[in-house]
């Protein structure tokens, strides 16, 4: 079983960034290939990025690609997103999980709001 808690979250205007953290419980993180999900209000959940095992290869949903960075540190169970020029229609709840994502898996999530 892994434990996920999501944080970093908050208010930034426009163009701003933030540095979202999720940190897992147990010792099979690194086993793991990891994702970053959101969902903003009225829509379903999306894809938003994912890591590998040992955090060589990521890959993005298009409409984040240059602007997220996502990463992990296998040492501290935490994977990370870099998010730089946020945009309103990124405004979402923000979770992580593995990938494929597990149901049991999902966390409370951290609030991100882009305003103008």
């Amino acid at each position: 079983q892994v434990q996920l808690v999501e944080s970093g979250g908050g208010l930034v205007q426009a163009g701003g960034s933030l540095r979202l953290s999720c940190a897992a419980s147990g010792r099979t993180f690194s086993s793991y290939t990891m994702g970053w999900f959101r969902q903003a209000p009225g829509k379903e959940r999306e894809f938003v990025a994912r890591i590998s095992r040992s955090g060589e290869s990521t890959y993005y949903r298009d409409s984040v690609k240059g602007r997220f960075t996502i990463s992990r540190d296998n040492a501290k169970n935490t994977v990370y997103l870099q998010m730089n020029s946020l945009k309103l229609e990124d405004t979402a709840v923000y979770y992580c999980n593995t990938y494929p994502a597990r149901y049991d898996y999902w966390g409370q999530g951290t609030q991100v709001t882009v305003s103008s």
